[in-house]
């Protein structure tokens, strides 16, 4: 059965989507701030959401907000900051049962959503200050966050590669912020940052469940009338396809593996029907454990622990990672040992697929984009370090 997504335009800037699906039991209802990446203002937007979401004038503690979450047969609230391509989204949302499941026939889409409609457009603010506790509370959890990054080494691998092959770009601006700018974190920029998100951003608000989304619906039309927006345009994310001079970097560190990262520039794919090729290409040349990359460098070179690859559509980047083992000698060998012939690996498992493999992959046409592919027939393959470091590129191999 077709479950259609219907999407309106409640106020300027503002669009509601739904789709329902009756064999579920629970309803979602999220709202998404879009706002273009700023360095300056990247950090103040990464707090408001969790700072919301510690509750309203009606809940000035969480406590309170708890309880009513109970009322709600254990109603759960959620915040959240995503980046995508040069944009970064605040999200809140709420998840609760649908009211086929209440035991006294509640409404439970109109009691949902006046909560998070109440969390968004009533915030605890006295004097154009949020609470200072929250803030306080809040503003320590994202320096935890952003400290945290490191920890994963391969996210932070693939982070860095990004960081060093976008500079200069907006996509290259950390989504969480930097430890600097949230450090001077106050209730006062933080409430003056969420007042401007609520005026300029786009806002899509989804509702995914089994429940009639029109209450819903007409509860966010209701808040927003009230709110004098200013809504910016969004416009596609401008992509970068040809890198110019090669970048490379290094980071040390005292660990028992490295992780290397590979980064290749590709031109935008807007064409759904060469999307959905380009996907069957990924997944041939990295994306399973069938993939050329798993079965050469992995398997038959015994090079790394696993090595994959990945698309970021938004920033038309493909990312290949391998984990490299280390060297016996240690110091520089261990370079020598693991990333570069890894990289050499790497190249060798692009190499041009069999006839039996071809046969599941069309490419697109002549317009298409070659760094996608397997091999690329002008040869200029380039191979970035764990940070974004060439490892091997169209002038050879770094000595």
């Amino acid at each position: 059965m077709n479950y259609p997504l219907v999407r309106e335009k409640i106020a300027p800037g503002v669009y509601f989507s739904s789709i329902t699906d009756k064999k579920f039991k629970h309803n979602r209802m999220s709202v998404n701030l879009i706002v273009k990446l700023d360095r300056q203002k990247v950090t103040n937007r990464a707090v408001v959401p969790f700072i919301l979401r510690q509750g309203s004038k009606s809940c000035p503690d969480f406590a309170v907000l708890n309880q009513r979450l109970c009322d709600l047969y254990g109603a759960s609230l959620d915040a959240g900051i995503d980046k995508f391509g040069d944009y970064q989204i605040i999200a809140l949302g709420i998840v609760g049962i649908d009211s086929r499941f209440a035991l006294e026939n509640e409404d439970m889409v109109q009691r949902c959503a006046d909560l998070l409609a109440e969390i968004l457009f009533d915030p605890d603010i006295t004097d154009g200050r949020f609470n200072e506790k929250n803030t306080e509370l809040e503003k320590q959890y994202l320096l935890d966050t952003i400290d945290a990054e490191i920890n994963d080494k391969r996210t932070y691998a693939t982070i860095r590669c990004k960081d060093v092959m976008c500079a200069e770009e907006l996509c290259s601006i950390k989504k969480y912020g930097y430890r600097e700018d949230a450090m001077k974190i106050t209730p006062e920029s933080a409430a003056k940052t969420y007042e401007e998100l609520l005026r300029t951003a786009r806002v899509e608000i989804m509702f995914e469940g089994c429940g009639d989304p029109t209450l819903a619906k007409d509860i966010f039309a209701q808040k927003f009338a009230g709110v004098k927006r200013e809504p910016i345009e969004l416009s596609r994310s401008l992509v970068k396809a040809q890198q110019g001079a090669v970048k490379e970097e290094t980071e040390r560190m005292e660990v028992k593996q490295g992780k290397l990262v590979m980064g290749f520039r590709v031109e935008g794919i807007e064409d759904y029907r060469r999307m959905n090729m380009a996907r069957i290409t990924f997944a041939l040349f990295g994306g399973t454990a069938n993939s050329l990359l798993f079965k050469n460098v992995r398997e038959k070179m015994s090079l790394c622990y696993y090595c994959s690859s990945g698309y970021d559509r938004s920033n038309s980047i493909m990312m290949v990672c391998p984990r490299t083992r280390p060297c016996p000698c240690g110091g520089d060998g261990f370079q020598r040992s693991g990333s570069r012939k890894c990289a050499e690996g790497a190249r060798r498992g692009a190499a041009p697929a069999g006839d039996a493999e071809k046969r599941r992959v069309h490419r697109p046409g002549a317009g298409g984009n070659q760094a996608v592919y397997p091999h690329r027939p002008d040869g200029d393959q380039r191979f970035f370090g764990s940070d974004g470091q060439l490892v091997s590129g169209a002038d050879g191999w770094r000595q």
